[in-house]
């Protein structure tokens, strides 16, 4: 190989890294889960959320506290605090419901739903007008025949949870 068509591939490797680098810094602080969080933000609060249902099942109100915060660790690069953060997010679990949705010709429940309702507040120290306070429910839909203990009540608030989470994410910090 002679040596200017090496001088030309180093310079042509060069222009390429230094267009691959503007179109990054370029793209400024874009995140692929879709949040759009202002540079001034690096911590994020979580308060515990009482269970305030009228059916009060035990623990999940720990349980929400710490599906909300693993779902924010995850999908952004903020900093987890006791108290002072930058968004802050509290509430309460406002629902905790077990109905029939469908039933047989014998007056039974073919099918039962769970249904979750939280009200939430978010506070943001640096944009007051994304400021909330929301109401977000799920529901899980399983057999009639089945109790709701163990594995199926498992399913159940993991995807209740997954759902309502992911949604006050969206409605926080992706504004979809």
């Amino acid at each position: 190989m002679s040596i200017n068509k090496f001088k030309q591939m180093k310079i042509t490797h060069y222009i390429a890294l230094i267009l691959t680098s503007i179109m990054v810094l370029s793209c400024g602080a874009y995140s692929f889960t879709g949040a759009s969080i202002s540079s001034n933000t690096k911590t994020f609060q979580v308060n515990y959320f009482q269970n305030n249902a009228i059916l009060v099942e035990p623990g999940l109100d720990r349980d929400f506290t710490n599906a909300l915060i693993d779902l924010l660790q995850n999908q952004t690069n903020l900093s987890l605090v006791k108290s002072n953060g930058d968004i802050v997010y509290e509430g309460e679990i406002t629902q905790y419901r077990i109905s029939p949705t469908t039933a047989t010709s014998s007056n039974t429940a073919a099918q039962n739903r769970l249904t979750i309702g939280v009200k939430v507040h978010f506070y943001d120290k640096h944009d007051e007008e994304a400021e909330f306070d929301q109401n977000f429910s799920f529901y899980y839909d399983y057999d009639g025949s089945a109790q709701l203990i163990g594995g199926v009540k498992d399913a159940a608030v993991a995807e209740i949870f997954e759902r309502i989470t992911q949604d006050i994410f969206n409605a926080s910090l992706a504004k979809w």
